[in-house]
C-alpha cells in the first residue's frame, strides 16, 4: 500500500547551510529554560502590543533582521512566519489563518533555536556558534592572523591600532559570534555597492526569496558584505586576492569565511538552476500549475525542492493524491475546508468508476488530497519542525540482520580460503561494535559518530533510524485539527473524521519520512563540513611548516627488501651492513627519515651511530617525517619530468628530503588527499573536499609568495590567478628569454590578460639576489632575449610596453596597483625605495605612525587604512621575509625512546602529527603516536589566542603531555594535554 513518495531512500545531501546543522550547541540553549527568564525583564506583559517588539532587542546583534520588525504587527503571534521565505503567494494567503495559534506562536519565539529550517534567521546563537567553529581553523597564534592576510608584521614597535574582539565574550564550548569576526575590525562606513547593483544581485536567480538576504542568513555575514563578495566573485576575483587586497570590501574576513560564502552562493545558484530545469520539465509534461511553480521557486534547499517535486517525478507511479485529483475530488476538498455545511460526498459517487464506487472510497480520496496539501503547506511544516526542535529527537543505530547472518556464517565455514575471507568480513563488522546499540540526541551527536554510522549503514552492517517522540504527533494533530486545518464553518462529525484521518495519514506517510530525511541530511552535512574543515586546517599547518634552510639534508626512504634509499647520491643502504661514511658530505648535518616500513630500525641505526660519535666531527641529528604520498608522486608525470633518469625508489627519497627542506614547494606536487591528513575522507563529498583543499593550497602558496625566477612550474600553478597553462607559459618565457626583471614583464607572457595579471601580480616576487645569480648563469639566454621578445610581440602582445629595469617594490607584498601610494608614502616619511627592509626606513615609518594614526595617514595619502597597513608591512619587512618563519620547524633529535620505556604519569614533549574530530595525535618519539582525547583539551590548558577554536590544536604545534595509559598489545598511548609550548 505504500506510495511513491514514502519509498524515497535517504541519500547524501547537497551542501546546505552551516547554521542549520548546529544542533549540538543549540541543545544547551533549548533545554536551559532558565535562560528564558530574560523574558521576565518584560514585566510589562500586560502591554500586549509591545510584547512582540520586546523580544527583538535582545537579538539586535543581527542587524539585518531589524528591518523586519515592522512586519510583525501583521501577525504578532507568529513572528517567524514572514521570515522563512521571500514573498510566496500561497503563504501570503495563509497569513490570515496564522493568528489562530496564539499559544504555539509564543512558544515559537522562545522555544529553542530553529536550526533546521530557514525560519531561524531571527536566532543569532547556536547557529552562529557552529559557523564560528568551522571557519576559525586559522593559524595557531593570534598575531599570525595578521601574517595571513598582510604577509606578517615585521613592525614590532609600530603603533598600528588593531581592533580585537573582547576577550571576555568567549567560552571554549561556545565560540564567539561570527559577526564579531566580520564587523569587529570594520573601519569607517561599510564599502557597499550601489543599490542598483545590489538589486540586480537579488533578482538574478528568479526565485521567490531574496538571494542576498538568504545568503546572509545561511553564512551569518552582513548583507552588504555578501553583496560585495558575490560581486567580486562574479568579476573573477580569487579568494587570496580578496582577502589581502580587498579587505575593506569584505570587512576583514579570513579566507575560510570568504570561501564559505562562495560555496553557499554557488549552492544557491545551483539550486536556482535546478529549480528552473524542473519547472521546464513540469511545463513540458503539462502538470505545472501557478501554485506549484510558486512552491518550487520558494524552496530554499535541495531537500525542500525534492519534497515538492517528488510526486511529479517521471517514471514513478501516480501518488494517491494525484490519483484522487484525477477523479475530480479536488473540489470536494476545497468545499470541505471552506463550506463544509453544504458538502455532500454522495454526489461524487460513480458506481462504475474505480475509486468512486462507494462513499468510503470517495472519503479516502478526499483524505489523500488533503494529506498531500497538509504535507506541503509551509506553515504546517514550520510548526512541526518547531515541535521537533523542542522535543528529544534521537538517532539510533543497531547491528543489521545481514551483518549478524554474515558473522554466524564466518564461524561455520570449513574451507580455509573462505574462512579467511569471512574472518576479514567479521573483522570489518567488529570495527562498528560501538554502534551496535547506539542512541544519541540529534543535537548532541558528534560529527565523527555521524560519519561512522553512515559508513556502517552503507556497508549494510548497521541499520539507522531517527526517533521522533509520539508527543510531537499528538501536539501536531491537535494543532492541525483545532487551528490550521479547522473548517471555516460547522462541519458534521463524519467530515471532521475525514480531516482527522487526513492529518494522521499526512503525518505518518509524508511528514515523518520528510523529517527523518531532513535530520539525516542535516547531520551528514554538518559532519562533512566539520571533517572538511579539519582537513583544511591540518593541510594549512602542514604546508606552512617552516623550511629548513642553510644546510645539506640527507633524505632516507627506509626499507627492508631493497634497503634504504639515500637522496644525496642516490645509492642504497642496508641498516645491518657497515655504513658508508664517504656518502655523507662534510657539510651534511641533517638526516630526514621517512616514517614507512623499517623506519624504527633505520632510526635505531642512525641513533646508534650518533651515540658512538661515528660522524665526528660532524654534529649530525635526524628527524622523522611523513612519507605519505611519496610513492604516488615518484611515478607521477611531474616526477618523471623533473627527474627523468632516476629510479622511482630514489625519487621518493628525494621527495622525503625536500619535505623538510621546503615543505610547501614539495607537498603541492601531491594530491592533498594523499598527504595523510584528516579523517573520513572517503565518507565526505569528493567535490566539496577537493574544492576546499585546492583552495587552501592556493591560499598558502599565494600568501607565502613565489620567486618567479626560481620556483617550479608546479608551484606556480597554485598562485591565485594562474593555472597550468599560464604557469607553463611563464616557465617557457623564462627559459627562452631569461629571468624576469620586473612584474610588468608578466604582461608579455602568452595568456596573461589584465585580470590574470591583477590577481597574481601581488603574490609573485622578483628577488634581486636570485635575479642576479640566474642572470650570471644564463648570460647566453639573456643575450638572445631581445630577438625572441620581438617574435613574441608579434603573437598578440604588440601593444604592450613594459620597463626593462628592476623595481625594488617587486620584491614586496605590495600590489602594483598601489605603487603610486607607496611612493607618496615614502616621500611623506622621508625614505627612499632603495631602503626597503632597512632599519633606517623602519625607524622613519615608526616615528611617523607614532605622531599620527594610520587612519589619518591614509586620508592624507588618499587611500584606505587597509592598503596603507599593507604598504607599511611591505616596506619594513626584511628582504626575503617569509611568513613561515613564525611556524615551527621539524624536530631533530639524536636518540630514541621505545614504547616499553613509557610509564603512566611521565611528562613528555611532542609535536601534534594529525588532528581528528575526536582528538589530536601527538608524536612523542616512540614510534607510535599518542592520542589526546578532545575531552582533555580544555580551556585552561590553552593560550588565549587558541581558545576560540573548536579543537584548538593543529599539526606542527609543540605540546607538553602526560602519559595516561599505555596499551602495548594494541599499540595505543593515551595522553593528557598539560600545555601548548609557544
Amino acid at each position: 500500500m505504500s506510495s511513491d513518495e514514502d519509498s524515497d531512500e535517504w541519500g547524501p545531501p547537497e551542501p546546505k547551510t552551516k547554521a542549520k546543522t548546529a544542533r549540538a550547541p543549540a541543545a544547551a540553549k533549548r533545554t536551559a529554560k532558565p535562560k528564558e527568564p530574560k523574558a521576565p525583564k518584560e514585566p510589562k506583559a500586560p502591554k500586549e502590543p509591545k510584547a512582540p517588539k520586546e523580544p527583538k532587542p535582545p537579538k539586535e546583534p543581527k542587524p539585518p533582521k531589524e528591518p523586519k520588525a515592522p512586519k510583525q504587527p501583521k501577525a504578532p503571534k507568529v513572528p517567524k512566519e514572514p521570515k522563512p521565505r521571500a514573498p510566496r503567494k500561497t503563504a501570503a494567503e495563509r497569513k490570515t489563518q496564522a493568528p489562530k495559534r496564539p499559544k504555539d506562536s509564543a512558544k515559537e519565539d522562545k522555544g529553542g533555536t530553529q536550526t533546521d529550517f530557514p525560519e531561524r534567521t531571527e536566532e543569532s546563537g547556536p547557529s552562529i556558534r557552529m559557523k564560528e567553529e568551522r571557519v576559525s581553523f586559522i593559524v595557531s597564534e593570534a598575531h599570525q592572523a595578521d601574517i595571513w592576510t598582510g604577509e606578517g608584521s615585521s613592525r614590532a614597535g609600530l603603533g598600528v591600532k588593531k581592533e580585537e574582539a573582547p576577550e571576555e565574550d568567549f567560552t571554549f564550548d561556545e565560540p564567539c559570534l561570527k559577526k564579531q569576526k566580520t564587523s569587529g575590525a570594520c573601519l569607517g562606513k561599510p564599502t557597499a555597492l550601489p543599490s542598483s547593483e545590489a538589486q540586480s544581485l537579488r533578482n538574478e536567480l528568479n526565485m521567490n526569496w531574496d538571494m542576498t538576504e538568504l545568503l546572509s542568513t545561511l553564512t551569518c555575514v552582513e548583507q552588504w558584505v555578501c553583496v560585495n563578495i558575490v560581486t567580486l566573485l562574479r568579476e573573477e576575483n580569487t579568494v587570496p586576492f580578496m582577502v589581502r587586497y580587498r579587505k575593506e570590501m569584505i570587512n576583514h574576513m579570513d579566507a575560510d569565511a570568504v570561501r564559505d560564502v562562495q560555496m553557499t552562493y554557488e549552492a544557491l545558484c545551483s539550486l536556482a538552476k535546478k529549480t528552473q530545469s524542473l519547472i521546464q520539465t513540469l511545463k513540458k509534461d503539462g502538470v505545472l500549475t501557478a501554485e506549484l511553480e510558486q512552491d518550487l521557486r520558494s524552496c530554499q534547499s535541495a531537500d525542500e525542492l525534492d519534497h515538492v517535486y517528488s510526486p511529479y517525478k517521471k517514471g514513478s507511479k501516480l501518488t494517491k493524491a494525484r490519483r484522487a485529483k484525477a477523479l475530480g475530488l479536488e473540489a470536494a476538498v476545497t468545499s470541505l475546508m471552506e463550506t463544509p455545511h453544504s458538502l455532500d460526498l454522495r454526489v461524487y459517487i460513480k458506481p462504475g468508476t474505480e475509486g468512486l464506487t462507494t462513499l468510503e472510497e470517495v472519503a479516502t480520496g478526499v483524505e489523500h488530497i488533503l494529506a498531500d496539501i497538509i504535507a506541503k503547506d509551509p506553515d504546517t511544516l514550520t510548526f512541526v519542525k518547531t515541535l521537533c526542535e523542542r522535543s528529544f529527537v534521537t538517532i539510533q543505530s543497531s547491528v543489521s540482520k545481514t551483518a549478524l547472518k554474515d558473522k554466524e556464517q564466518g564461524k561455520s565455514v570449513p574451507d580455509q580460503k573462505k574462512m579467511k575471507a569471512e574472518q576479514n568480513k567479521t573483522k570489518d563488522i567488529d570495527k562498528f561494535h560501538l554502534y551496535f546499540d547506539f542512541t544519541s540526541n540529534v543535537q548532541r551527536i558528534q560529527p565523527h559518530q555521524t560519519l561512522a554510522i553512515n559508513r556502517g549503514e552503507s556497508l549494510k552492517i548497521l541499520t539507522v533510524k531517527v526517533n521522533i517522540p509520539d508527543r510531537v504527533k499528538s501536539d501536531f494533530t491537535r494543532w492541525c485539527i483545532n487551528n490550521r486545518w479547522r473548517p471555516k464553518t460547522f462541519a458534521r462529525e463524519e467530515l471532521n473524521a475525514i480531516i482527522r484521518n487526513a492529518v494522521e495519514d499526512s503525518y505518518k506517510r509524508l511528514i515523518l519520512p520528510f523529517l527523518t530525511r531532513g535530520y539525516r541530511t542535516k547531520l551528514t552535512s554538518a559532519a562533512e563540513k566539520e571533517s572538511i574543515a579539519m582537513f583544511v586546517r591540518n593541510l594549512r599547518q602542514r604546508l606552512l611548516v617552516c623550511p629548513v634552510r642553510g644546510c645539506v639534508i640527507l633524505g632516507v626512504d627506509p626499507g627492508f627488501r631493497h634497503g634504504c634509499k639515500l637522496a644525496i647520491y642516490c645509492c642504497f643502504l642496508h641498516p645491518h651492513r657497515p655504513f658508508p661514511l664517504h656518502l655523507v658530505p662534510t657539510s651534511c648535518t641533517k638526516v630526514v627519515i621517512g616514517n614507512g616500513t623499517a623506519c624504527r630500525e633505520t632510526e635505531s641505526f642512525f641513533a646508534d651511530l650518533i651515540s658512538r660519535r661515528f660522524f665526528h666531527p660532524l654534529d649530525v641529528s635526524y628527524c622523522i617525517t611523513s612519507e605519505a604520498g611519496a610513492s604516488i608522486y615518484s611515478v607521477s608525470p611531474e616526477a618523471v619530468k623533473e627527474m627523468p633518469d632516476l629510479d622511482p625508489n630514489l625519487r621518493s627519497a628525494v621527495s622525503i628530503g625536500r619535505r623538510v627542506q621546503d615543505p610547501l614547494a614539495e607537498l603541492v606536487k601531491i594530491d592533498p588527499k594523499h598527504i595523510g591528513i584528516g579523517t573520513y575522507q572517503h565518507d565526505v563529498s569528493t567535490g566539496a573536499l577537493k574544492a576546499a583543499l585546492d583552495g587552501v593550497v592556493q591560499e598558502c602558496v599565494s600568501f607565502v609568495g613565489v620567486d618567479v625566477n626560481i620556483c617550479s612550474e608546479m608551484l606556480m600553478r597554485h598562485v591565485a590567478g594562474l593555472n597550468a597553462g599560464r604557469a607553463r607559459s611563464i616557465a617557457e618565457w623564462r627559459e627562452q628569454k631569461g629571468p624576469f626583471i620586473n612584474r610588468e614583464q608578466l604582461k608579455l607572457v602568452k595568456g596573461m590578460g589584465p585580470k590574470s595579471y591583477q590577481q597574481c601580480a601581488g603574490f609573485i616576487r622578483i628577488n634581486p639576489q636570485t635575479l642576479q645569480s640566474v642572470k650570471s648563469s644564463l648570460e647566453p639566454a639573456a643575450a638572445a632575449a631581445p630577438e625572441k621578445s620581438a617574435a613574441k610581440k608579434g603573437k598578440g602582445k604588440t601593444g604592450v610596453s613594459v620597463p626593462t629595469s628592476f623595481n625594488p617594490l617587486d620584491q614586496t607584498c605590495i600590489h602594483p596597483e598601489s605603487y603610486h601610494v607607496a611612493h607618496r608614502f615614502l616621500s611623506f616619511v622621508g625614505g627612499h625605495v632603495d631602503q626597503i627592509g632597512s632599519a633606517g626606513l623602519r625607524n622613519c615609518v615608526e616615528s611617523k605612525v607614532k605622531t599620527s594614526c594610520v587612519e589619518e595617514l591614509a586620508r592624507t595619502l588618499d587611500t584606505t587604512p587597509e592598503t596603507l597597513k599593507l604598504i607599511m608591512d611591505g616596506l619594513t619587512q626584511p628582504p626575503g621575509f617569509d611568513i613561515r618563519q613564525n611556524f615551527g620547524q621539524a624536530d631533530f633529535k639524536r636518540g630514541i625512546v621505545s614504547m616499553s620505556d613509557l610509564q603512566v604519569g611521565a611528562v613528555l614533549t611532542g609535536r601534534v602529527e594529525n588532528t581528528a574530530l575526536f582528538g589530536a595525535f601527538v608524536d612523542i618519539g616512540v614510534g607510535r603516536s599518542g592520542l589526546i582525547h578532545k575531552s582533555n583539551i580544555t580551556l585552561d590548558k590553552l593560550p588565549v589566542s587558541q581558545r576560540r577554536r573548536s579543537l584548538a590544536l593543529g599539526p606542527g604545534e609543540r605540546v607538553e603531555v602526560r602519559v595516561l595509559s599505555v596499551d602495548s598489545q594494541r599499540g595505543r598511548i593515551g595522553l593528557d594535554l598539560i600545555r601548548v609550548l609557544q
